[in-house]
């Protein structure tokens, strides 16, 4: 484990300190909870957004065929 020092309004503080109470847990315990949701997600977010990417540049099979000439689709002797 390692210490770290924040700054925060005494209020804010204050608050906190009645919601980890609340919960059963200190305030020190509370704010590690919270950085390691924020870090977990914000590593799964990079994961998607990485494999998002790698999906793009390999691209997609749309099973595309092409068209007719514009001159097939336009004969008029077709629609009569």
């Amino acid at each position: 484990m390692t210490n770290i020092t924040i700054k925060i309004e005494s209020d804010l503080a204050q608050d906190a300190r009645v919601m980890a109470a609340r919960n059963g847990t200190s305030l020190s315990r509370l704010v590690a909870e919270q950085l390691e949701v924020l870090v977990r997600q914000d590593q799964a977010y990079g994961a998607a957004r990485q494999n998002a990417l790698r999906q793009l540049k390999k691209g997609f099979d749309l099973d595309w065929k092409k068209p007719a000439s514009r001159d097939d689709l336009h004969q008029r002797e077709n629609l009569r």
